[in-house]
């Protein structure tokens, strides 16, 4: 399945896309903010052995990162989360939140009524992105994530409800 608006397409991740992703992992800026993922892990992402469903995001013709979602299919609390990244030479372009609105379409066609997110609460870039697509701060996850350095930094967790997805 893909989707696309025109600007940029979200097709299903494959083993095949290894070594570009890895590339764009390995760029400072996503370093600063994702870590230093483990190769290993990536792999076992794309080959399916892992609970988030990742998407390859393409931006004239080339691979320029992925946007991936995880499912709570409890009828209780039925939600989905999503994560991004995409390459550092395209930030500031109004692709990831592209991306973003095509991904949260997508699970609101599964029936998801509630999408959340959780950037680093010191990266204000991305939250500003999520808050153009309709995200809304929750609260603040104290220590959520080690950090490159190290330390634990908080997290902030946003949510965005069906209503509130905005369109462009």
């Amino acid at each position: 399945m893909k989707l696309s608006d025109g600007r940029i397409t979200l097709r299903p991740a494959t083993p095949a896309d290894e070594e570009r992703l890895w590339e764009i992992l390995q760029e400072p800026e996503i370093v600063r903010w994702w870590g230093h993922e483990a190769r290993e892990d990536l792999q076992s992402h794309l080959a399916g052995r892992e609970q988030a469903v990742p998407f390859v995001i393409e931006h004239a013709g080339a691979t320029a990162g992925l946007v991936q979602y995880c499912e709570e299919n409890d009828p209780e609390f039925r939600h989905a989360g999503i994560d991004i990244y995409l390459t550092a030479r395209l930030h500031g372009r109004g692709l990831g939140a592209a991306a973003i609105r095509l991904m949260v379409q997508h699970l609101q066609a599964l029936g998801h009524h509630r999408i959340t997110i959780d950037p680093a609460a010191a990266n204000e870039p991305a939250i500003r992105c999520y808050t153009k697509v309709g995200f809304r701060p929750v609260g603040v996850l104290r220590q959520y994530e080690r950090g490159p350095d190290g330390t634990f930094h908080d997290g902030l967790l946003m949510d965005l409800l069906r209503e509130e997805l905005t369109r462009a």
